[in-house]
């Protein structure tokens, strides 16, 4: 049975709604991928130049975003959802162990990206904007699965909280001179929680 004129319109229209959907995905990704770039400069960056970054005019980044706390909190939670699979990789690739160390690399990284964001995040704290200990809490709940994976395998002390090693990390890097410090100090944290300390 042939389709109506009344289904051809439906279908066309549904097929439309779909590609624009799609390209409505790809920019927001390329929006945040470019803006993520942007702020680990360390500078404030311009939404225009963020938008040129991701080749899409600054009308498309405001349908996105339309304010730069927005983009800022898409930009965090992203980088927090990629601590979350870089540890689900690491732990299906590396033992547990190593795994939780090369995870504190990966924690560095985040921090250090956030850099053209402090303004930015501070205010949004200040303002409730974002709720940063949820924010904490996912990031804790990372390290608890980290954690739990090395005290199974005998490896981390039972009594290692995730909490107290996110603290141990970001005191690390607030006080590191360099990366190269920030690894001696991670060295020293994993360290602390291998089982069989005291």
């Amino acid at each position: 049975m042939s389709e109506s004129p009344y289904q051809k319109r439906r279908i066309l229209r549904l097929s439309k709604d779909q590609t624009q959907r799609a390209d409505a995905r790809e920019n927001r990704r390329r929006l945040v991928e470019a803006a993520r770039s942007a702020f680990a400069s360390g500078e404030s960056v311009a939404l225009e130049d963020i938008a040129a970054r991701a080749d899409v005019g600054i009308g498309t980044l405001y349908r996105h975003f339309p304010k730069r706390e927005a983009l800022v909190a898409a930009v965090y939670h992203d980088q927090i959802e990629d601590l979350r699979a870089g540890a689900d990789a690491l732990l299906a690739w590396h033992a547990p162990l190593e795994a939780l160390r090369r995870w504190m690399d990966l924690f560095a990284e985040w921090a250090t990206a956030k850099r053209g964001m402090v303004e930015t995040l501070a205010a949004m704290r200040r303002s409730g904007a974002l709720d940063f200990d949820a924010s904490r809490g996912e990031i804790e709940g990372i390290l608890a699965t980290l954690l739990a994976a090395g005290r199974d395998a005998g490896v981390l002390r039972a009594d290692a909280d995730p909490a107290d090693v996110r603290s141990l990390l970001a005191g690390a890097l607030a006080v590191a001179e360099d990366p190269t410090q920030a690894g001696r100090l991670f060295d020293l944290v994993l360290d602390a929680v291998k089982a069989g300390r005291p």
